[in-house]
């Protein structure tokens, strides 16, 4: 994991690189994590992918199962 100061963030921005996350401590804590961009639009696919699991989860608890034809029904 890498782990730097607020201070270090500022003095080297141009030259970051972000192959892994960068965790960023202000007062001995944890304040911001940078990262890739494309790492970051992968994670919110990721995240919205298990929310429409855990929707579909709770859709099939509460409604039961559906037949081919009723899921597909448009």
């Amino acid at each position: 994991m890498n782990i730097q100061t607020v201070s270090y963030l500022k003095a080297n921005a141009n030259n970051l690189s972000l192959d892994d996350p960068l965790h960023v401590t202000q007062n001995g804590k944890e304040v911001y994590v940078v990262q890739d961009s494309q790492a970051y639009y992968e994670q919110q696919e990721t995240i919205a992918l298990l929310k429409l699991i855990n929707l579909s989860e709770r859709s099939l608890n509460q409604k039961g199962e559906l037949s081919l034809d009723e899921a597909f029904d448009v």
